[in-house]
């Protein structure tokens, strides 16, 4: 195997380079797209040789996904250079075991593009995650995995490998976001016994995680179950084939032999053959191993939650289909079952409530950029005076790998036309100016610059001008409540009072504490790959509401943020839902939001439209109308802000 520079598609493969990678003389190939992953594809090629007989007949290119949300995904959680590592810096020294041969690796830390020519697994047969193994095939995946475990275990070098050891995203309070999501799809199919398991895991995941694994660390494959095996029919090279090593990292060694016993076999076979299994996989590690078959045993009952974990968190990530549906309900109740007979319940500590995060005043600054072409940093206030009928918000958004700056100045209201200073191509046009006077406490707003009035906001979705006016503002942006910093991304958003003065087509506006929100992000963020409603709501009773209801093709709605009541304690969000109809001008019409935990209704009553037009780098549309509102719970209170609707087109 060696490494070459990066093969993108199967389309840049050439007679040559397969002669070069493979060794032997190839003649000519075709090549058709198997299996449906979503990260990465796959593609047999079929290889005609100069020499009959000369080498293999066929072998497997696998590439980074074409859509480039998935390729930023892959690239940003590390999982193509994981892989690539996988084939370059640890299957070639392993003497035997369930891995396909690499002819050749390359991988481009820039773009996230990656290639891999492996041999062929055919004739094979995939496991079958609802039906189960057969005994047979469990002794074969647990004493072929105990061929890749042997060599690594305890093994310092590799925990030192920093692509082996990224931190895990996921912790309690995101989890726990999840699972209300899960039980609200769920709940009816979960035993009562079963749901005992699932509760005590969310509730205490944090401290779980906390604890040893109980045995040596080693390599961990991350997905080994029976639908990423392929087993061997007569004439393949090796009785077993893995794939998918995206997920390898290092960790609890026990974490893979957990979730395949756990997952692979049906209850009363797995009892029947436990011990059995569980002996055959020790054995195969051989007789220098630094674990006993009790090592073994402890490890795979404290690892048993993985599976439930799994269970849990990966529906909510996919696209929902019937079989997925049957598959993810089999495996919670094989994992629950496997934690119930392991006695494993009582390894957990007891649950407590995950604090939520606030950020670290040196964020308020900005941040070394990503690789990634759509990474970006941006800063949003906003301020609402309903006395006055004046809302506005204002955005800096830099995207150094575009080499370009967004500005957003956009000031609306009932009885005013919507001023829009807008600079998407760095002009300089506008003079903005952001000052972080006491980090996390208050920020100084500046702009002067000609924008353009529209009596029809509508008409910034058609990118069509407006009436030239003149305006300038002065606003500082005093924290009125807690910062709260995101757990799934790098963002953070901060409640206020917005004191100051703006001066627009000649009136002047002099605001003082009104409500507003600010808030900062940065990392990848492409704004054309999903829907979302943004919130940030002020009620009079000194209530903060903020609530994110994401929208990501394929995978179920997510939802973020925080109820701040007046005096008492944060408490984050598990699910936002937002209903919203649109007129045909583009503009949002209506809009309710439902926050939960605490079942928050709030009725939008829009004020004032402020939306701008995205144009993506490569062409795509997205309408971002924005709207300042007044607000009405269901429990009868009232109040102000801001909110935002991303639709792409």
């Amino acid at each position: 195997m060696h490494t070459t520079d990066v093969v993108e598609r199967p389309s840049d493969l050439t007679a040559e380079w397969l002669t070069s990678a493979i060794g032997t003389p190839i003649a000519g190939f075709t090549y058709e797209r198997i299996g449906t992953g979503q990260m990465s594809e796959c593609y047999r090629v079929e290889l005609s040789h100069a020499a009959e007989g000369a080498g293999p007949p066929s072998v497997v290119l696998k590439v980074a996904a074409t859509d480039p949300m998935s390729r930023q995904t892959g690239l940003a959680l590390g999982l193509y250079e994981r892989e690539v590592r996988f084939y370059t810096d640890i299957a070639p020294n392993l003497d035997c075991g369930p891995v396909a041969a690499c002819y050749s690796a390359g991988f481009d830390a820039d773009t996230g593009a990656f290639h891999l020519l492996l041999g062929d697994a055919d004739p094979a047969v995939v496991g079958d995650e609802l039906r189960g193994a057969t005994v047979e095939q469990a002794q074969l995946a647990l004493e072929e995995l105990a061929k890749v475990h042997a060599p690594a275990l305890g093994d310092e070098s590799m925990a030192q490998a920093d692509w082996l050891n990224r931190e895990a995203p996921l912790n309690q309070a995101l989890i726990g976001q999840l699972y209300a999501g899960f039980l609200e799809r769920y709940r009816d199919q979960i035993s009562q016994e079963h749901r005992v398991v699932c509760d005590r895991l969310v509730e205490s995941f944090d401290g779980y995680r906390s604890l040893a694994s109980g045995v040596a660390d080693g390599l961990v494959h991350g997905d080994y179950r029976l639908d990423n095996m392929l087993f061997g029919q007569p004439g393949a090279d090796r009785p077993l084939t893995v794939v998918d090593w995206q997920t390898v990292v290092w960790g609890p060694a026990m974490t893979d032999v957990a979730y395949f016993l756990g997952g692979a076999l049906p209850e009363r076979l797995r009892r029947d053959h436990y011990d059995a299994l569980l002996r055959a996989y020790h054995e195969t590690l051989g007789s220098e191993a630094p674990i006993s078959l009790d090592d073994v045993r402890e490890g795979v009952r404290r690892q048993s939650f993985f599976g439930v974990m799994m269970a849990i968190v990966a529906p909510m990530l996919v696209v929902q289909t019937e079989r997925g549906d049957e598959m993810f309900m089999t495996m919670l109740r094989r994992h629950c079952q496997h934690v119930l007979d392991t006695e494993a319940l009582d390894i957990l500590p007891e649950p407590v409530v995950a604090e939520p995060l606030t950020p670290d005043p040196a964020d308020e600054q900005a941040h070394p950029a990503g690789d990634e072409p759509l990474w970006s940093e941006s800063w949003y206030f906003d301020f609402a005076d309903p006395e006055q009928g004046f809302g506005g918000w204002v955005r800096l958004g830099l995207m150094p790998n575009e080499n370009t700056t967004w500005i957003n100045v956009l000031l609306c209201g009932p009885d005013m036309p919507t001023i829009a200073l807008v600079d998407f191509h760095d002009t300089g046009a506008i003079e903005l100016t952001l000052d972080a006077a006491e980090p996390l406490r208050t920020y100084t707003v500046t702009v002067r610059g000609t924008g353009q009035a529209y009596e029809d906001p509508a008409a910034l979705l058609q990118g069509q001008p407006g009436r030239s006016v003149e305006a300038t503002m002065e606003l500082i942006w005093t924290t009125a409540g807690i910062p709260y910093q995101y757990r799934i991304t790098p963002r953070y958003e901060i409640p206020c009072s917005v004191s100051g003065s703006v001066t627009v087509d000649g009136r002047e506006y002099t605001l003082n504490g009104v409500p507003g929100q600010r808030d900062h992000s940065w990392g990848v963020r492409d704004w054309w790959s999903m829907d979302w409603v943004w919130s940030a709501l002020h009620l009079d009773d000194g209530t903060h509401v903020h609530g994110v209801d994401l929208r990501i093709p394929g995978a179920p709605p997510i939802g973020i943020g925080y109820v701040q009541p007046a005096g008492k304690a944060l408490v984050e969000l598990q699910a936002v839902a937002a209903r919203e109809t649109f007129a045909d001008n583009g503009l949002p019409a209506s809009t309710e939001i439902t926050f939960n935990p605490g079942e928050l209704v709030a009725t939008i009553d829009i004020r004032g439209h402020a939306p701008v037009l995205l144009t993506s780098p490569d062409g795509r549309i997205s309408h971002f109308p924005r709207a300042w509102a007044t607000v009405t719970t269901a429990d009868g209170r009232s109040g102000v802000g801001w909110v935002e609707w991303n639709r792409n087109l």
